[in-house]
């Protein structure tokens, strides 16, 4: 990498500006293009299909506990074929808790350390790159990515249960239903705190990213600490301490799906998911920053 002196040389160059290198469309252009990206959006556009073609063949759906937090008053799953957006409704419900994990993992955790393996992140920050800018550039575009995998899937959804079901109120387990000009804006808002729920995943990736050279490493790490915290939300002898937990809040979306909305436990879960991934976030920059990149 270039030394100190070089450096500044090539930021007091006529036309240099810090916040113009990597820009933003670049760096989403160069993710847009990678196999993994376009293979994970086509598991979350098939999962729609795959289980219409798994609802057609095993009959109408319906049992189990409903699992999580909101699963003891909505259990989504008895009325999956109702209408499109108790469909779509129900792909959120069933890929929350796991299946929308592993994007957010695979883009924040991917992202940096991809640029260590394939030893391209010393020049980088050879062009030079400010190593906040690189890490901004990287983080913004693994989060966009990460919510449009999530908008993606509901999006799939809500067309092939259309097609397959019909458009119609979503209807609540519980009795009763959401008018059809109510569920798109519901539905937006359970994406909204799905994704807010991840950010701490989000911010485990990023921050790991940032601390190892291999990708899987840092992928896995977010996944398996993840899943922790889920195994930890079940231990009920935790009592209250299961709160500062993001995993007990993850299916508090469920409050949207109801009659009248509530704010409670959505309210809860952002501000301790926020919180969290906001540390794990300054603790990727303040590291980086002090790092000595030798790939």
């Amino acid at each position: 990498m270039s030394s100190a002196p070089e450096i500044q040389a090539l930021a007091e160059a006529p036309g240099y500006h810090a916040r113009r290198t990597l820009p933003l469309r670049v760096e989403a252009m160069r993710q847009l293009r990678r196999r993994r990206t376009l293979l994970m959006g086509g598991v979350l556009a098939a999962l729609p299909f795959i289980l219409i073609i798994a609802f057609a063949i095993g009959g109408t759906p319906g049992g189990g506990d409903g699992g999580g937090r909101g699963g003891s008053r909505i259990n989504l799953m008895d009325v999956a074929t109702e209408s499109a957006a108790n469909f779509a409704a129900t792909c959120l419900f069933v890929s929350a808790g796991f299946l929308l994990v592993v994007p957010v993992a695979l883009f924040c955790g991917d992202t940096v350390a991809s640029e260590a393996s394939w030893s391209s992140l010393r020049y980088l920050l050879a062009a030079p790159v400010p190593r906040s800018r690189l890490l901004w550039s990287k983080l913004v575009v693994a989060l966009g990515f990460s919510l449009a995998a999530m908008v993606l899937l509901p999006l799939v959804a809500l067309g092939a249960g259309a097609a397959a079901y019909g458009w119609g109120p979503l209807k609540l387990p519980t009795g009763g239903a959401l008018a059809s000009s109510d569920t798109v804006p519901r539905l937006a808002l359970v994406v909204a705190f799905v994704f807010v729920s991840q950010l701490v995943t989000a911010g485990l990736a990023f921050w790991l990213s940032t601390k190892t050279d291999a990708p899987l490493g840092a992928v896995g790490g977010a996944v398996g600490l993840t899943i922790v915290g889920n195994v930890l939300d079940a231990v009920t002898a935790l009592g209250d301490w299961r709160e500062f937990l993001p995993a007990h809040w993850q299916f508090a979306w469920a409050d949207a799906l109801q009659p009248d909305l509530e704010w409670g436990g959505m309210a809860k879960g952002a501000a301790v998911s926020v919180t969290y991934a906001l540390i794990l976030f300054a603790l990727a920059f303040r590291g980086f920053s002090r790092k000595d990149i030798v790939s």
